[in-house]
């Protein structure tokens, strides 16, 4: 999700995410031809080793910025990745987020 709103602190990893996003766009163009599909799952907070380093106070603070009141499990993305993979050809480009409502 800091690929489309940016995050304070995190300008590198922000900008990497964003890059992500125009280069799925412009493969999107560039392969739609060939009848291939380019789609990005942009993840908000997911409970993965990646956030274990918070503490309880940091996670529950973000948890309640989270419409949901919660952090995404891996297997909710992975059940994404799996619809994507079955999506309609048309569907190319797009930048799909899975955040709890965070965006």
């Amino acid at each position: 999700m800091w690929g489309t709103v940016g995050a304070s602190c995190e300008a590198a990893y922000s900008a990497a995410k964003s890059g992500i996003h125009g280069l799925t766009r412009a493969l999107a163009k560039e392969l739609a031809p060939s009848n291939i599909q380019v789609n990005t799952i942009a993840c908000g907070a997911i409970d993965t080793a990646m956030n274990a380093q918070l503490s309880p106070e940091e996670r529950l603070a973000l948890e309640e910025d989270i419409p949901a009141c919660r952090f995404g499990t891996p297997e909710e993305v992975a059940s994404l990745a799996w619809d994507l993979a079955h999506a309609p050809a048309y569907m190319t480009g797009q930048i799909i987020g899975i955040d709890g409502g965070y965006i």
